[in-house]
């Protein structure tokens, strides 16, 4: 069940020590959306731990256009605890739709493609789009050691990435709209690399 939208009050007293609480929000309470855990650590508390427990995936988004989805799927990477995120393209993105979840993660700029691949180094490429020759994601093996590439809402992934990807994945569907929305499209594709690399759903 989801707690309140409002959070936690003030922390009872005798407070926690430890260095990794935030004495502002032990005083005043913890409203921020994050999980019990979490509560009344520091941003860059959390963000370490998050960082030690990363899973090693690798999230890209080209941002050519300054589409509001980006902030979906920044949040789903924090969701599922990816270990970068990179932007390609304008530096400045839309945090709307990430509801505070990109103070938690390594986010990394790249002006260009160029840049972006160098940056990677050995890691493999994986675009995301339902274009011609695409993959279905049913019958596609996402490797562990992969960044996985989402490009606009609309012009999906740009011509230059396409050239440069090991290979290029989609979702079936199976209704009368041509593609589902790009922060969801990036939300079943985070939880398929998940069941192939990460977990046993069996297990849950």
């Amino acid at each position: 069940m989801n707690e309140p939208l409002n959070g936690v009050g003030p922390h009872k007293k005798p407070w926690p020590t430890d260095e990794k609480y935030d004495k502002e929000l032990l005083e005043h309470g913890d409203r921020r959306n994050v999980v019990d855990e979490y509560r009344y650590w520091s941003n860059a508390a959390i963000k370490r731990d998050l960082k030690n427990k990363s899973n090693g995936l690798h999230v890209a988004i080209e941002n050519f256009q300054h589409d509001f989805n980006i902030g979906t799927i920044v949040r789903n990477a924090n969701a599922f605890n990816v270990s970068v995120v990179h932007i390609i393209g304008k530096k400045q993105w839309n945090r709307r739709g990430a509801m505070v979840t990109d103070k938690y993660l390594e986010i990394l700029h790249h002006a260009s493609v160029e840049d972006f691949v160098k940056a990677i180094k050995d890691r493999s490429i994986v675009a995301i789009d339902n274009i011609t020759g695409s993959q279905p994601l049913t019958q596609t093996k996402l490797p562990r050691n992969c960044v996985l590439v989402f490009g606009g809402e609309g012009p999906g992934i740009s011509q230059e990435l396409q050239d440069v990807a090991e290979k290029t994945v989609m979702i079936e569907q199976f209704g009368s709209t041509r593609s589902v929305n790009v922060g969801v499209a990036s939300g079943i594709v985070m939880y398929a690399w998940m069941e192939h690399n990460y977990i046993d759903i069996s297990l849950i």
